[in-house]
């Protein structure tokens, strides 16, 4: 263990340790569909260093950051919903790293693994920045990642993203290795782009010991692309892969919704994230929180709560946890998600980056 992941240990050990601190939830959140929800989604910016095609336009308009809350306020929220029952966090954005100071609030935030309040603390990461923290996320008790990567090919990778370099993302995925964390790549599988690559990234990301989990691209947000055309069913990938891969259904779960299958023929996970052609809200125990403070309970629809407003009205949390009590009691069964071909229009009109996925 290394002398600054020991330190935050210990600082952990002493706040739990305060006369009147405790691990236990104060309750527990459970929504009126019977499900316990255990796990929040924080997106700390809607900034981003990439402009991906299928999530955002190529002349975004970002918020102004003084309607972004503190990293402090971000870390009350979390807490928050911490001790009402959370046991996982996963810091998402835009793309969470190039939040300004963002350490200072993974360092705040990992005293909660350390006094066993918290079970994973975990970001969803382009890679971009990835060289230059992953030892310190380590240090922070981070232990798994998700890269989001479309594709190997460096050309191809360039258009994707229009502004991204695929050398240093591989660089940031090599020193995430290194430092001893492990790597999920997600890859959204688009018709005429990667889906011929598809058994390419698979071999490669097993051969190098990570789990790769496909998605379906979102109909979320204005995008300059067409999503008609990029839309590509995962049953259909599937039925290709079959062709070439043994592939055996496997219970294994990571708390978000892929369904997971075994590939014979490498040894490694593949997942596949279906928001169109098979719903997977039945087991939904996730809620996502915006840098604005802004509490959405689910992805695919646009009802919302205001977190921010209790957050500042008083230095206690009892408006801010009866706020998130009546958020929960208005969580759906699911979302609508539909590509529509008629019109054309996002299911959501808010972008991918807004929300976090």
């Amino acid at each position: 263990m290394s002398p600054r992941r020991e330190e935050f240990l210990n600082i952990a050990r002493d706040i739990a340790e305060r006369p009147g601190a405790t691990t236990a939830p104060s309750s527990q959140m459970i929504d009126p569909f019977g499900r316990a929800i255990t796990y929040l989604r924080i997106s700390v910016t809607d900034r981003c260093d990439f402009r991906c095609v299928y999530c955002m336009a190529e002349d975004m308009t970002f918020l102004p950051k003084r309607d972004l809350l503190t990293l402090e306020e971000l870390d009350r929220l979390a807490t928050a919903f911490v001790d009402k029952g959370v046991k996982k966090l996963r810091l998402t954005g835009g793309e969470p790293l190039v939040r300004r100071n963002i350490m200072h609030l993974i360092r705040s935030l990992s005293r909660h693994l350390g006094t066993g309040a918290l079970e994973e603390l975990t970001i969803t990461t382009n890679g971009s920045q990835l060289e230059r923290f992953a030892s310190e996320l380590a240090d922070c008790g981070v232990k798994r990642i998700n890269v989001s990567l479309d594709t190997l090919d460096e050309v191809k990778f360039k258009a994707i993203t229009r502004w991204g370099d695929l050398a240093k993302v591989m660089a940031g995925i090599r020193a995430a290795q290194k430092a001893g964390i492990k790597i999920k790549l997600n890859a959204v599988a688009l018709k005429g782009f990667n889906d011929g690559e598809i058994p390419e990234m698979l071999r490669w990301a097993h051969g190098e010991g990570m789990d790769l989990t496909l998605i379906e691209t979102m109909p979320l947000g204005e995008i300059d692309g067409d999503r008609t055309d990029q839309y590509l069913p995962l049953s259909a990938v599937r039925a290709g892969l079959s062709e070439r891969f043994t592939l055996a259904d496997i219970p294994y779960k990571t708390g978000g919704p892929a369904r997971y299958v075994e590939v014979e023929e490498t040894g490694g996970r593949l997942g596949f994230i279906t928001p169109l052609t098979h719903n997977f809200c039945e087991s939904c125990n996730r809620v996502r929180l915006t840098c604005t403070g802004t509490l959405y309970m689910c992805l695919g629809q646009e009802d919302a709560a205001d977190l921010r407003t209790p957050l500042r009205a008083s230095e206690s949390n009892e408006l801010l946890s009866n706020a998130i009590d009546e958020a929960i009691g208005r969580k759906p069964k699911g979302h609508d998600f539909i590509i529509d071909r008629e019109t054309r229009k996002p299911a959501v009109s808010r972008h991918m980056s807004v929300t976090g996925g």
